[in-house]
C-alpha cells in the first residue's frame, strides 16, 4: 500500500538513493533539504534530478532547524511517516565548528520529533552513527552496548540526537522511533569529502592521498543499497511494532583496514596511489563493526555488497557519470 513519506536531507548521498527506493515502490514523498554549502549544492541537485521528474515527489528547500518551515511542511503533509536523514556529517570538521554540529544534529532533530508529536505522526526512522560506539565498545558492536564515551563532537551529537528520540517516546506513549547507526556507507553520490570518493578522485588525477596512521584503522563499509534496504525495513517496521524506541545496526559486518581499502581502489582504477603519510587524527575511532543480528531479524535486513565488490562499483559510477566528473572538478577548485 502507498504511503505518504517526509525525507529530511532528501539531496545528500543516503537520502537522494531513499527517495529513489520510496518513488520505486509506488510511495507519495516530500523531500526536504537546504542545499547548505558543505559540499557543492549542484551536486545535490543532481541526486535528485530523476525524482524531481517524478509526479510522486515534492521538494521543499528549507532548514530542518526551521521550526515554523518544519510544521508548516508536516502538518500540511500530514506524512504516515518520517524518515530524517538530514544532518551535518564528518568526524573532523565536528572537531573545528562543534557549536555548528549540536544545532543541526541535536536542535534540528528536536525540531522534527516536535513537529511529528505536534501533528500526532507517530511513526520516525532517524539516522544515527556507529560513531556512538567510540572506542570503548568491544567489536562486533551490538545495540545494547554502552554507547557514552564518543570521541568526537559528532559522535557526541548523534547521540544526543538518539537520547532525545528516548526522551520522546517516553513522553508520547503512541510513537514509534527507530535510530539507525549507519557503518560507513559508500557507493554513487557518496559526499566528494569522504575517503573512498576522495582517493578515487586523487588516484585518478594522479594526486598524492592524505594516509593517516599506520594503516591499520578498520571499518566496516556498506554499500549504499544495503543501507537503502535497511531504511525502507525500518519504514515498514514502524507499521506495526509496539510504540517506543529502537535501535539497529546497518552494517556489513565484516572489516577492512585502511590500507586494504587504497589497494581495492588501486586495482579498480588500475592505478597505483601516492600516500602522503600523516599522523592519525583525532576523533576517529580505531575500528567500526556492526552485530547486525537484531537488523537482519526484525528488518529483514540482508547485506549482500561485500566491499570487493562494492568498490569496482563506485569506480565504475565515478568514472562514466557526469555526477562523478562534476565532483572531481568541484574538488580541485577547492
Amino acid at each position: 500500500m502507498a504511503e505518504k513519506i517526509v525525507v529530511t536531507g532528501a539531496a545528500g548521498f543516503i537520502g537522494s538513493h531513499v527517495v529513489d527506493a520510496l518513488l520505486a515502490r509506488g510511495d507519495v514523498v516530500v523531500g526536504i533539504d537546504n542545499f547548505d554549502s558543505f559540499y557543492d549544492p549542484d551536486l545535490k541537485r543532481a541526486n535528485l534530478a530523476d525524482a524531481m521528474l517524478h509526479p510522486s515527489f515534492e521538494l521543499v528547500e528549507a532548514d530542518v532547524r526551521d521550526t515554523a518551515a518544519m510544521r508548516r511542511v508536516i502538518d500540511a503533509f500530514h506524512p504516515d511517516a518520517i524518515v530524517h536523514l538530514a544532518a551535518r556529517a564528518g568526524v573532523r570538521p565536528s572537531i573545528a565548528d562543534p557549536a555548528l554540529y549540536a544545532a543541526v544534529n541535536v536542535l534540528g532533530t528536536t525540531v522534527i520529533l516536535d513537529a511529528a508529536r505536534a501533528a500526532k505522526v507517530a511513526r520516525l526512522v532517524i539516522a544515527s552513527s556507529s560513531s556512538v560506539y567510540g572506542n570503548d565498545a568491544t567489536p562486533p558492536f551490538r545495540e545494547d552496548d554502552n554507547a557514552i564515551t564518543p570521541i568526537s563532537p559528532y559522535a557526541a551529537t548523534k547521540r544526543a540526537a538518539e537520547l532525545m528520540c528516548e526522551a520522546y517516546a517516553g513522553l508520547c506513549d503512541w510513537m514509534k522511533i527507530i535510530s539507525l547507526r549507519f557503518f560507513t556507507v559508500y557507493g554513487p553520490r557518496q559526499r566528494p569529502d569522504l575517503a573512498i570518493h576522495s582517493f578515487t578522485r586523487r588516484i585518478s588525477a594522479g594526486e598524492p592521498i592524505p594516509f593517516f596512521g599506520d594503516g591499520t584503522a578498520e571499518r566496516d563499509y556498506t554499500y549504499i543499497t544495503d543501507t537503502v534496504q535497511g531504511v525502507l525495513g525500518a519504514v515498514d517496521r514502524s507499521r506495526t511494532s509496539k510504540p517506543g524506541h529502537e535501535i539497529f545496526n546497518l552494517g556489513e559486518s565484516a572489516v577492512t583496514t585502511l590500507s586494504e581499502l587504497v589497494i581495492l581502489i588501486e586495482r579498480a582504477l588500475g592505478m597505483t596511489a601516492k600516500l602522503q603519510r600523516l599522523p592519525a587524527q583525532p576523533g576517529d575511532v580505531r575500528r567500526t563493526l556492526a552485530d547486525i543480528t537484531k537488523a537482519r531479524k526484525l528488518l529483514g535486513y540482508a547485506p549482500s555488497v561485500q566491499v570487493r565488490d562494492g568498490i569496482p562499483r563506485f569506480v565504475a559510477w565515478f568514472r562514466e557519470s557526469g555526477i562523478g566528473a562534476a565532483s572531481a572538478t568541484t574538488a580541485a577548485r577547492g
